[in-house]
């Protein structure tokens, strides 16, 4: 390398790091870290950096938000976020779910033409929903399961002298999930402000539960009108307690419905797959041109119908 060539990369580091340090010195800083710092309470400057990041990191999802409101179904896919407790955003979900509709679309369409490329591509979103309906399931489930022993912690706080919001905040630490999540979610509304009354009745609305909803409107009737809030809870408990034990019942003597079901709906799907495994080219006749593509089809639909009214006998109201 020439004396010239060397003294250029000197002279281009130089002002590189003199540019840096100009930056660094002109750096416009935060006063209120600065003041923290001084304190000593270098943890909340982390998480203050931490939140900000978080917030960068949910801007780059604002346009696909904004698209999926302008489409009609932002709200709607928020409300099932929620219920179903997934910490994603609009954005981030509708976004997954477009990446893998055109990974779909892509493959359905070099392996068997674009028309089935379009009809493939609508399955993500419809795994999508049906994944979010059974967990919003499943979560309200469990805490129903829970409501019993919330309720008895209820009375009990109220019984010792806890007022009805430090009654909530007790459960609200001591309960597991998903009970402890949802009333913190209530006592985080009500300390910004929110009643309670409308606080309790967010979180109904998000379990979608018939015992849930028997406790809150208990309680806003109580606030309306008086009376022995701990006793009015007390005999909800006991009924929500028995109404559980005979649903559980009800669920065991329904169980081999339940997996009848289950095995004839997915019986012919996996000897399908075994016999493409075992004889390649054994269903290509069903799928040759002309009315044989109706019968996979029309089979696949009487499946999808007779699962559901199995599973509609065996839902058992209780």
């Amino acid at each position: 390398m020439s004396g010239e060539m060397i003294a250029a990369v000197l002279a281009g580091l130089s002002v590189l790091t003199c540019f840096m340090g100009m930056r660094q010195f002109f750096t416009n800083k935060d006063p209120i870290e600065d003041r923290l710092r001084e304190y000593g309470l270098t943890e909340y400057i982390r998480q203050g950096r931490r939140s900000r990041q978080e917030g960068e990191h949910k801007e780059r999802f604002r346009s696909v938000e904004r698209l999926a409101n302008g489409f009609g179904f932002g709200d709607r896919l928020q409300d099932m976020l929620q219920r179903a407790d997934v910490p994603m955003s609009v954005g981030e979900f509708t976004t997954i779910l477009l990446v893998a509709s055109a990974v779909v679309l892509a493959l359905a369409t070099l392996r068997a033409g674009i028309l089935v490329g379009l009809m493939s591509a609508v399955l993500p979103w419809v795994f999508a929903v049906f994944y979010l309906k059974q967990r919003q399931n499943k979560r309200r489930i469990a805490f129903t399961n829970q409501l019993p022993d919330v309720l008895t912690l209820l009375v009990g706080s109220l019984r010792a002298g806890y007022g009805l919001s430090q009654a909530i905040e007790l459960v609200a630490r001591e309960i597991p999930e998903p009970a402890s999540k949802e009333f913190q979610r209530v006592t985080r509304a009500m300390s910004l402000g929110l009643p309670m009354q409308k606080a309790l009745e967010g979180m109904a609305e998000r379990i979608q539960s018939d015992d849930l909803d028997l406790m809150v409107t208990a309680i806003s009737v109580q606030y309306e009108m008086g009376g022995n809030l701990s006793s009015v809870l007390e005999n909800i408990g006991d009924t929500i307690r028995q109404r559980v034990r005979v649903l559980r019942e009800v669920r065991v003597l329904t169980a081999q419905q339940r997996m009848t079901g289950n095995i004839l709906a997915g019986m012919p799907v996996l000897l399908a797959i075994a016999f493409s495994i075992l004889s390649p080219g054994y269903f290509d006749p069903f799928f040759e041109p002309g009315w044989p593509r109706l019968m996979p089809a029309a089979a696949a639909v009487m499946i999808g119908i007779g699962f559901m009214i199995i599973r509609k006998i065996v839902d058992i109201k209780v």
